[in-house]
């Protein structure tokens, strides 16, 4: 079986993934009219999916580490599947809010195995290369999945999107089983050693970073449907095109922020945040006008994912002695902002404050970002001297 088979299938996987976390953004007015809540409690659908990921994220890394790589894969689909099912399928709030934890236990192990395993499918110098080649599913999750999901949703129900989800997670499952060899896992790997590199400072500081500015996108980023249809009158359709714009220009900055950090990690991390602290802001301002909020989105969208290829280079620096845990941290660190940004959103919506001031306490969470980002310059001093490749 030639490896580009093996890697189309955990992209079918890392796609699948993107859409189960990110999809239901797009669908939080239509989720909250089915079940009869709130849109606030209809977020509580992302948090929880991320806060699954965050506890689920080292749980899983470091129980799994001696499980052969193909068998770890399926297990995970197979929950992943579950977990869908079990969404689309539920029959009440805390149902639905239950199964998006289940669903969220295959993401970030899938995520870092898989991506260990596209590298050993290759030659070494084709490594960079193909784990690129995976994660461009997330990039097609964030182009196409989410903005298909938002229409999908409107017009089939949103029911429909997690059946459509999990019948691409059993296509996931299929192509693991079939394309990927049976890869053997990790016997000489030390939890307690690993663990220990999470006691030093720079890694924490780091970590913390990232929660930062995840709470930052989230907080605003999870409410953009209904933001969006009250603030500028905008259609399913008009949310679906700037969705579909919002991920072009986080792929669009992914690549940038690789680049710019080739140049130097610290200046790319404090000028992205600088600039996501100011199109939150105006956001704020122009919410109203559904073309300036197309733009400011596009360059949001952009910068604030131009923030994860500098702050993994700082945290696999900072976290040498365990590179491979580092990485599943800083996703659970990820999704802990994911959780925490839905929340806050949501409480600034249910205080009857206004949608504008959720872009402005969105906007407060990257100011503290970039005050992080500034005392923490040199922290990890082999940060700018090394080079990021398949970004």
């Amino acid at each position: 079986m030639k490896p580009i088979f093996g890697l189309l299938a955990l992209a079918i996987g890392a796609f699948a993934a993107g859409v189960t976390e990110f999809g239901p953004i797009g669908l939080l007015p239509t989720i909250a009219g089915d079940l009869d809540v709130s849109i606030p409690a209809a977020g509580v659908v992302v948090s929880a999916y991320a806060f699954g990921v965050m506890v689920a994220v080292p749980l899983v890394t470091l129980s799994t580490g001696r499980v052969p790589r193909r068998t770890l894969l399926m297990a995970l689909s197979a929950i992943f599947i579950l977990g869908n099912v079990l969404t689309a399928v539920s029959i009440n709030y805390e149902m639905l809010i239950l199964s998006r934890v289940v669903a969220s236990i295959n993401h970030g192990a899938f995520l870092g195995v898989g991506s260990i395993v596209a590298a050993g499918l290759v030659a070494p110098e084709r490594r960079a290369a193909a784990v690129g080649t995976m994660f461009m599913g997330l990039t097609f999750a964030n182009i196409i999945g989410v903005p298909a999901a938002t229409w999908a949703g409107d017009y089939l129900g949103w029911r429909a999107v997690f059946w459509g989800i999990a019948a691409i997670g059993f296509v996931q499952l299929i192509g693991v089983r079939v394309t990927l060899p049976d890869l053997p896992g990790n016997k000489t790997s030390n939890v307690r050693s690993e663990l220990q590199v999470f006691m030093q400072k720079n890694v924490l500081t780091v970590l913390l970073m990232t929660v930062m500015s995840a709470t930052a996108l989230f907080t605003v980023y999870t409410y953009i449907a209904p933001i969006l249809q009250t603030e500028a009158n905008a259609s399913v359709n008009f949310v679906t095109a700037i969705l579909v714009a919002g991920g072009v220009g986080m792929t669009l900055g992914s690549w940038l922020g690789g680049k710019f950090a080739d140049f130097s990690v610290d200046l790319t991390i404090i000028g992205s945040v600088i600039i996501v602290a100011i199109m939150l802001s105006a956001f704020a301002l122009f919410m109203s006008n559904i073309y300036v909020s197309a733009v400011i989105i596009f360059v949001w969208g952009a910068v604030s994912f131009a923030l994860v290829p500098p702050i993994q280079v700082r945290i696999m620096s900072a976290a040498s002695g365990a590179p491979t845990l580092a990485s599943a941290a800083n996703i659970g660190a990820f999704n802990l902002g994911n959780a925490i940004g839905a929340v806050l959103g949501g409480w600034v919506i249910d205080a009857d404050l206004g949608y504008p001031a959720v872009a402005l306490v969105g906007a407060a969470m990257a100011v503290i970002t970039l005050i992080i980002a500034v005392f923490s310059r040199g922290l990890t001093p082999s940060a700018d001297a090394r080079p990021i490749t398949g970004h």
